[in-house]
């Protein structure tokens, strides 16, 4: 089960990253309302699964889930630029936490 809630809240922190970028500096009500609350419930998950989870592997999962989702985000529904480069940072991301989570085991 913290598995779970580990990935809930880094998916959760892709929303937040997400409607951050949408509260255009939190000058608007309902993206804002949407990434206080998110990012409240992200670090509440992120603190239930730690509780078995060991620290630099669920901080690390969570970030990555994060970075490489809100990368994705982006590319999809901003138009942000898709290079060679941005891709294989997003795929070492992933890979690092392959390894995180195999490491754990």
């Amino acid at each position: 089960m913290p598995w779970i809630y580990l990935l809930i809240a880094g998916v959760l922190e892709i929303v937040w990253a997400y409607s951050m970028k949408q509260s255009d500096g939190f000058s608007r009500l309902t993206p804002s309302l949407i990434t206080i609350f998110t990012m409240m419930a992200s670090f509440w998950l992120l603190s239930v699964a730690m509780r078995t989870i060991p620290l630099g592997t669920a901080y690390t999962i969570w970030t990555g889930i994060g970075a490489v989702g809100a990368f994705l985000v982006g590319i999809v529904f901003l138009s942000e630029p898709v290079n060679a480069v941005r891709i294989i940072a997003a795929l070492l991301i992933v890979a690092g936490l392959v390894l995180m989570k195999l490491s754990s085991v």
